[in-house]
């Protein structure tokens, strides 16, 4: 049982919580810009004052690990990392995707969500990759992985496999823009959050599942691509 500091910051959400023995005892979080780099500190410092935890006592830090965002989990990570190294700790990656799916379980489990035949559910997280493109991966209902993680770009035709075995749920920031295209599929509010994080990083580090700080590089999946400005410079 440990008290771990969870850090998602691959989306448009900046989100930070503080949990002891797999259950989150605050949370801090904006979907206001992609300002991260300003606003994850002072939600670390928010959570440990109003916890009355010393940053001594963190017995490890879990970060979104990814696919998402390349500058918003490069902030993430280097803010975990740089904890870590500090205060000699752990540092626990979790996939963001699978984060995703842990916050749609809770949501279902509160009676959030309603979800028809959920055991039976096929769960399809989505993070937005830019126009009809998204990062994505198959689960089961019960956060077990069907699939490898991919880069699709979402067509009609899209998921054909998965969309006959059972209620088709889409979730996520990448979720909405594909309501129209994918027929049959059921949209459900879900967004990336640090409280996904929680019980899989709980997991890991009982596991012994722990991430080696100096060379520990976030899950771009993509490459990041710099395009030249077409403006002409005088």
């Amino acid at each position: 049982m440990a008290l771990i500091l969870s850090i998602e910051t691959g989306t448009d959400v900046c989100s930070v919580g503080l949990a002891r023995d797999g259950e989150l005892l605050s949370l801090r979080e904006s979907d206001e810009g992609r300002d991260h780099a300003k606003k994850v500190a002072v939600f670390v410092d928010e959570l440990l004052r109003q916890t009355g935890v010393d940053a001594e006592e963190l017995d490890a830090v879990a970060v979104g690990m990814g696919p998402g965002s390349y500058t918003g989990l490069r902030i993430g990570v280097s803010f975990a990392k740089g904890l870590c190294y500090g205060l000699q700790i752990p540092l626990i990656a979790i996939g963001s995707l699978d984060a995703l799916v842990e916050v749609a379980k809770e949501d279902h489990e509160a009676g959030i969500l309603s979800v028809k035949d959920w055991d039976q559910a096929i769960l399809c997280p989505m993070v937005d990759a830019r126009r009809m493109e998204v990062y994505t991966q198959i689960f089961s209902s019960a956060g077990e992985p069907l699939s490898e993680v991919s880069a699709e770009i979402v067509s009609a035709e899209s998921f054909a496999k998965w969309r006959g075995e059972g209620e088709f749920v889409i979730f996520g920031n990448g979720a909405a823009k594909c309501q129209q295209v994918l027929e049959g599929a059921k949209y459900i509010d879900v967004v990336p959050s640090a409280r996904g994080l929680v019980r899989l990083a709980e997991q890991k580090l009982s596991q012994g599942e722990i991430e080696d700080i100096a060379y520990f590089e976030p899950f771009y999946l993509k490459d990041f691509v710099v395009i030249p400005s077409k403006k002409k410079l005088l």
